[in-house]
């Protein structure tokens, strides 16, 4: 639904700003459908199906990983776009428009598909029946061989330890141009003694900021739990040994991860104001042709 909504471009949102939120929905709706609905509910309520064949499972793991990294990623780029179009003036006319965006998010999409290909090696089966290979495990030289040891570290640094490390500096900044800007503007207007006249340019600041902190906040809270669970295994090198409650935590960490790339959509629906109103009317609209059909064929029925 936030697909169909943000392509029609009636949001009162850029084309640049579109295009980035219209990346990052459909990466999001690609985790959803890998990890939860064919990931997690295969391995919770089927046994054993054509989805535990071990070529299908690692292509579905191999496009879980791709989607997450460019989840994160694409939450970068946008927050690096909204850095660029509100506190650099001379390089956003040149930056932040709908060509860039859509270079930007090609190459970042190109170059993370390449960098999760190894993981496709990574994947051997676990037993085979009647000469067809089923089910997925890691091969255990990767715990072991330096060669993956430094991949392992490489993957972890680009996902979430640099996003981390992108993200929060660039909010800070952000956060301190508005406020300057915004005392800059309320004493050229003359609002320093009181006066109460507003400023347009204000206004569409603080709306991209709310969209800019509430995505970015969203993502740096949901994945902080993973972080720390990283954190915590390269220091105590526990890893597969966890008691119940670092078991817990572990899983829970995966389990916010997965959370952070499906509450995009929500966060449009908070924060922008057209966009829950072409929610409203394509929710109204498919109300209304559902009981135009449904009083149609009734007739034909009796």
């Amino acid at each position: 639904m936030a697909i169909y909504i943000l392509s029609r471009g009636k949001c009162g949102l850029s084309k640049c700003t579109t295009r980035y939120l219209l990346a990052m929905a459909a990466v999001d709706l690609l985790l959803i459908t890998t990890e939860v609905i064919l990931r997690k509910i295969n391995d919770h309520y089927f046994s054993m199906c054509f989805l535990d064949i071990t070529i299908v499972c690692r292509t579905n793991l191999v496009l879980t990983y791709i989607a997450v990294d460019c989840s994160v990623w694409f939450t970068v780029t946008f927050t690096f776009d909204r850095y660029v179009a509100i506190c650099c003036q001379k390089l956003r006319t040149k930056y932040c428009t709908e060509k860039t965006a859509a270079i930007v998010l090609a190459t970042t999409g190109i170059l993370l598909c390449l960098q999760n290909v190894p993981f496709y090696f990574l994947i051997e089966h676990r037993r085979i029946i009647d000469n067809v290979p089923w089910f997925c495990v890691t091969k255990s030289s990767y715990y072991t061989e330096p060669g993956w040891v430094i991949y392992d570290w490489f993957d972890a640094c680009l996902n979430p330890l640099l996003p981390f490390a992108v993200i929060l500096p660039l909010n800070v900044m952000t956060v301190r141009y508005v406020l300057v800007a915004s005392r800059v503007r309320k004493c050229l207007k003359g609002q320093s003694n009181g006066a109460n006249c507003s400023d347009s340019e204000i206004k569409n600041r603080k709306k991209s900021i709310v969209l800019l902190f509430t995505l970015s906040g969203s993502f740096i809270f949901l994945w902080l739990t993973f972080v720390v669970e990283f954190v915590y295994y390269q220091i105590t090198g526990t890893g597969g040994e966890w008691n119940d409650s670092e078991f817990i935590f572990h899983e829970a960490g995966f389990l916010l991860t997965n959370i952070s790339c499906c509450t995009n959509t929500f966060i449009y629906a908070a924060t922008q104001t057209k966009f829950r109103d072409q929610l409203k009317n394509a929710v109204k609209y498919s109300i209304s042709s559902g009981l135009q059909k449904i009083n149609k064929t009734i007739p034909l029925v009796s």
